[in-house]
C-alpha cells in the first residue's frame, strides 16, 4: 500500500488532535456537493456511552479478533481489556498511533483490500462504526468476504454496524440514491471527500 501523506490522512488528523487536546471534526462532502459534519468524541468513548446495540455485540465476540477500521481503538481496547487477543487495523497512520499511545497492544496500518492473512488466523471480525460500507460493492463484497473466509477459523463471525439506507425522507438522499440507481451502483453508495478541523479545547487535559 502506498503510504498515506498526512495531508491525506483526513480521519487520522482530527483523532489526532482530539487525543492531543483540541475539539475536532470531519466536515464530509459527497460528490453530490452534500455537506455534513461530524464530531469525533465518539471515537474515544468508552462501553458505558455507547448506543444499546453496541454493548449487545460484544456478547458476540469469540476468541482471536481482527477489527478492521478501528479508528480510535474503542472496541479494540475494550475487548483486550476482558482478555481478548485482538488486531487492530487501518488505512490512516495517525489513527494507529493513537491507538498504541491508548494503549492496544497490535495495531498495524493497513487496507481492508490488504488483508491477506495466514489461514485460521481469527475467530471474530469486527467492523463496526458503519465499516461494513467498506466493501463498497457487490463485486469487492463477495471478493473480501471470500478472503475473510480464509483466514477465519470454522466457525468464525462477522460483527458489524451498517446503515438501512431506505430508512431517510431526506429529499438529498433520496435524490442521490435515484443517482445511484440510474448508474447501476448499490442505492447507499457512496463517493466522498473528507476533511478534517479542530480548535483548542481550553480546560482539558489528557
Amino acid at each position: 500500500m502506498r503510504k498515506m501523506k498526512p495531508e491525506e490522512d483526513a480521519v487520522g488528523q482530527s483523532l489526532w488532535a482530539h487525543y492531543n487536546g483540541k475539539e475536532s471534526f470531519q466536515v464530509i462532502e459527497r460528490e453530490d456537493s452534500y455537506t455534513d459534519a461530524m464530531g469525533t468524541e465518539a471515537y474515544f468513548s468508552e462501553y458505558k456511552d455507547w448506543a444499546s446495540h453496541e454493548q449487545r455485540s460484544m456478547d458476540f465476540v469469540q476468541g482471536r479478533v481482527l477489527d478492521i477500521g478501528c479508528g480510535a481503538g474503542r472496541h479494540s481496547l475494550y475487548l483486550q481489556e476482558k482478555g481478548f487477543d485482538v488486531l487492530g487495523v487501518d488505512v490512516s497512520p495517525l489513527a494507529v498511533k493513537v491507538c498504541k499511545l491508548r494503549g492496544l497492544e497490535k495495531a498495524e496500518v493497513m487496507s481492508i483490500e490488504e488483508l491477506s492473512i495466514k489461514p485460521d488466523s481469527f475467530d471474530t471480525i469486527l467492523m463496526m462504526g458503519n465499516n461494513f460500507g467498506l466493501f463498497g460493492s457487490f463485486q469487492k463484497a463477495r471478493r473480501l468476504l471470500k478472503r475473510f473466509h480464509k483466514m477465519t477459523s470454522n466457525n468464525a463471525r462477522i460483527i458489524a454496524v451498517t446503515n438501512d439506507v431506505s430508512k431517510t425522507e431526506n429529499p438529498f438522499h433520496l435524490e442521490y440514491q435515484e443517482f445511484n440507481r440510474k448508474r447501476g451502483r448499490m442505492r447507499g453508495q457512496i463517493k466522498m471527500s473528507i476533511d478534517s478541523r479542530s480548535m483548542p479545547l481550553h480546560g482539558l487535559i489528557i
